[in-house]
């Protein structure tokens, strides 16, 4: 079902995704009105930076806002408790309704925590700014899980100076991201630069001045940083009707129910390229996804069957991942999940490898491509030996 271009829109969440969204409302002809709901009080803002120049420093708030809402009735610091699809209404926390007659679910994730003590957690600007001050010379930092976010909060402190230990309870750190091979170079990225690493150990507690171990003893820390994962937020949406399994369930028109779409890291769709469901938390597919999840509700009816992308900044290295890396679950599945990984290095004037290319070649045969460059390297150029040669990507096209 599509709604037409004079007909009442509901985006729920102010992040890149129901942004997004509702830019591509408003670039695609739609004039009637468009209602943007967002839980935090401030208006939206990019979050990849705060696990990398807000933590470091380099930046300083207020951040710039993504987008102005001159469009569109913002409704910023007032959460969706609640959606009843027969009756089209989303119910906010402060006890209003706002009627609509399409629907973007775009409420994204929030951070796992471990029992026992608080800890810090990096996910709004308030979280960065929080774990900034405890950061610097003398002080100690324990990061419990090596995913992106806790090995890019990693590399910034240990930048500041901070003594860090890094907790993962996986063997290789990131290897459920970008394959075994990458992860353990990054491993040792973070061993050279001082990290106190400690791979399959897992964490089971927040205890007073550090962190227990699931064999029992204490990591000792200043300050403790969960990066164990998020959850998507569908709270709001239990008994809706609408499909909730690890996220918002959407068909590979990220529609979840006519009227009602999904996009960015609460939607759980089926990806037709890859054949299977992903729910994907990244800023990239974010964007793309609120752009599709629009235009198909004002009819577009196209699939939305991207390659998975994502990058992330840890020390000199900028690391960029297409496709699906990870190691396959079963060996009859290998072929067709476990991609291609290369490391690149490559010198500051060289432009960074473009994604299209690789957006057109990848296949479910080979779905990934990982690569690892510092902007500064008198190895660029130099293939590592046992990572296949991509020529486009060699060539930075």
């Amino acid at each position: 079902m599509s709604v037409t271009p004079t007909r009442r829109v509901v985006v729920v969440g102010a992040s890149a995704a129901g942004l997004a969204a509702a830019e591509t409302l408003r670039r695609e002809g739609h004039t009637g009105p468009i209602t943007l709901i967002g839980d935090e009080p401030a208006a939206p803002y990019d979050r990849p930076p705060l696990s990398k120049e807000i933590l470091s420093g380099a930046w300083s708030p207020p951040l710039r806002p993504i987008s102005t809402p001159s469009t569109w009735n913002a409704r910023y610091g007032c959460a969706a408790t609640g959606v009843n699809v027969s009756a089209r209404t989303v119910l906010l926390a402060d006890d209003t309704e706002v009627p609509y007659d399409g629907l973007i679910v775009a409420t994204g994730v929030r951070p796992r925590r471990l029992p026992g003590m608080p800890a810090h957690v990096l996910r709004t600007l308030d979280d960065a700014l929080a774990l900034k001050d405890r950061l610097g010379p003398g002080r100690t930092l324990a990061a419990v899980g090596a995913g992106f976010l806790g090995a890019e909060a990693a590399s910034v402190a240990a930048g500041l100076g901070t003594h860090v230990t890094l907790l993962e309870p996986a063997p290789v750190p990131l290897a459920h991201a970008v394959g075994e091979d990458v992860g353990r170079i990054l491993a040792q990225v973070q061993l050279d630069h001082g990290v106190d690493l400690r791979a399959g150990t897992g964490a089971s507690e927040g205890v007073p001045g550090g962190v227990r171990l699931d064999d029992g003893s204490v990591v000792e820390a200043d300050t403790v940083l969960m990066a164990v994962g998020s959850r998507p937020n569908t709270e709001w949406l239990t008994g809706s009707g609408l499909t909730l399994e690890d996220g918002l369930v959407c068909d590979e028109l990220c529609a979840a129910a006519p009227g009602v779409y999904g996009a960015g890291d609460v939607a759980r769709w089926h990806n037709p390229l890859f054949g299977t469901s992903m729910r994907i938390e990244h800023r990239t597919n974010a964007a793309e996804q609120g752009i599709a999840a629009a235009r198909n509700l004002l009819g577009a009816q196209r699939s939305f069957a991207p390659v998975p992308y994502f990058w992330s900044d840890q020390y000199d290295l900028k690391i960029r991942a297409y496709g699906l890396l990870a190691r396959p679950r079963r060996d009859a599945d290998r072929r067709r999940q476990s991609g291609r990984t290369q490391v690149h290095r490559r010198l500051p004037h060289r432009r960074p490898p473009h994604r299209r290319p690789v957006r057109r070649h990848a296949t479910q045969e080979h779905p990934g491509l990982a690569v690892v460059h510092r902007p500064a390297c008198p190895l660029a150029g130099r293939r590592t030996r046992n990572f296949p040669r991509s020529d486009r990507m060699s060539r930075g096209s």
